[in-house]
């Protein structure tokens, strides 16, 4: 039996690592460690920023920051609040990242369905054959009132297809789909070249308002638990299948997470 994937945590690294490949440094958003000059500058540039801890998982612990004329909006769970000055808001960020190391991410102003910011997360395994083949795609939308899409946080599970269909079209979904698995076919490719024992990933892509991809993270022990909601069970299958391949089982306790049909 083949070994386990290796896990890497740190955001930082596995995003340092893609910047290493000038076709895929394009969809990555710009990305530091946190502190206060950072956090200034990128503020400045971009006007939205994300923060999250650089070895957090399911998206607790992520914190939207945006300038809004001349105040700043901190958006963390269901709760925002507004601070009068930039030394009021890190100060008020003072909490949140103490205890570990955080990250600052651009904020992207995503694709959003009925009001509701959406992004979609792209399996890609090995296959038994050794082959990196991209074994699914869900579309993620953010619970009423969060800024994040997981399903962990109460997100709902919507097949790729449907949903980005609502907002692009049908030739363009296919465009777009098709891209999203080209982008996890050269990550794949990245990761391998410097984890040989790599057998999965779990990419989170969002598309903003211009249809152009951006890859928000790599996970590297992905959870597959959005494609139980899904009405059509061939994606998880096959995703079951090949992780059983190379010794991985997966827990598919996924209470949080709902599954919707978009609304034709």
């Amino acid at each position: 039996m083949k070994r386990d994937s290796p896990r890497i945590s740190s955001k930082l690294l596995k995003h340092r690592l893609l910047t290493t490949d000038p076709e895929l440094i394009k969809y990555l958003p710009a990305m530091s460690s946190y502190s206060k000059v950072n956090l200034r500058s990128m503020l400045q540039r971009y006007g939205m920023v994300y923060i999250k801890p650089d070895t957090g998982s399911m998206g607790n612990g992520i914190i939207r920051v945006e300038v809004r004329k001349g105040t700043y909006n901190l958006h963390s769970g269901d709760r925002n609040i507004t601070y009068s000055s930039f030394e009021r808001l890190v100060f008020g960020l003072k909490r949140h990242v103490k205890h570990r190391q955080h990250l600052i991410q651009q904020g992207i102003h995503v694709l959003k369905y009925e009001k509701r910011p959406y992004d979609f997360r792209v399996m890609i395994q090995r296959s038994p054959s050794g082959k990196w083949v991209p074994t699914g795609t869900a579309g993620r939308v953010a619970p009423p009132g969060l800024a994040v899409t997981n399903g962990s946080q109460g997100g709902t599970i919507y097949a790729a297809d449907e949903l980005l269909r609502h907002t692009a079209g049908i030739r363009k979904t296919s465009h777009l789909l098709k891209q999203m698995n080209r982008i996890a076919k050269q990550t794949s490719s990245v990761f391998a070249s410097k984890y040989p024992l790599m057998n999965e990933l779990g990419l989170d892509v969002a598309i903003d308002k211009q249809f152009k991809l951006w890859i928000l993270e790599v996970n590297t022990r992905p959870d597959p638990c959005p494609f139980t909601k899904l009405s059509d069970h061939t994606l998880i299958t096959r995703i079951i299948a090949y992780g059983k391949g190379y010794g991985r089982s997966y827990c598919l306790r996924c209470g949080k997470a709902r599954s919707a049909k978009v609304h034709k």
